[in-house]
């Protein structure tokens, strides 16, 4: 069926997407846009098209990983529900099987490639932290939870969950088994009693 013009077939956006994301795991900073387009099966022209350079895929890519896991701050409900389920989000993401080789990826390009690196981290991790900063602040101005310093405060819970994990994930440790459930829950139920009102 063809496309209505201006239109955009996602399959292709996620297909380089995926296709950059594994490139990036296993070739850091020397990955080339040639080489995306073949993983991808797409055409060189349909990747510049959608994505100009390899700081906007690498963006575009962190963006997407950042989405999925502050999807609880936008679907609403009490701060523990919210916090388990952002906490559940942060370990499903860093036990995934290809997390280790997508932050090793990452690590490999950062020296060679900082404008990716920083691309990367602003649009993924920091965005996440932005906004649990700005959700803890909403609560602190619902009397919900006492949160004087937001920024710290997310920083704080993302550390509390991950632990050792991205260094773990970067090294290539295998992680101990735990309830990743119980470990979301715990981490949030504590969160929540350190800054509570």
């Amino acid at each position: 069926m063809p496309r209505i013009a201006g239109q955009i077939d996602e399959t292709k956006t996620e297909a380089i997407l995926d296709a950059a994301l594994a490139l990036f795991s296993e070739k850091g900073a020397l990955t080339s846009m040639d080489a995306i387009a073949r993983r991808a099966g797409v055409s060189r022209q349909t990747l510049y098209n959608r994505f100009p350079s390899k700081v906007e895929i690498g963006r575009a890519l962190a963006a997407r990983r950042s989405d999925a896991i502050s999807a609880p701050l936008r679907a609403g409900g009490d701060p523990e529900t919210v916090l388990t389920a952002m906490a559940a989000g942060l370990l499903e993401k860093l036990l995934a099987r290809t997390a280790g080789s997508s932050m090793r990826g990452v690590a490999l390009l950062s020296p060679t490639d900082p404008e990716l690196a920083q691309a990367i981290y602003q649009a993924g991790p920091a965005e996440g932290l932005r906004r649990l900063s700005a959700w803890l602040k909403e609560q602190d101005g619902k009397g919900l939870l006492r949160v004087p310093d937001p920024d710290a405060a997310a920083e704080m819970f993302a550390g509390m969950v991950l632990g050792h994990g991205h260094l773990r994930a970067v090294l290539g440790v295998p992680h101990p088994d735990f309830d990743r459930q119980a470990r979301a829950a715990e981490a949030a139920r504590r969160f929540l009693r350190a800054f509570a009102v």
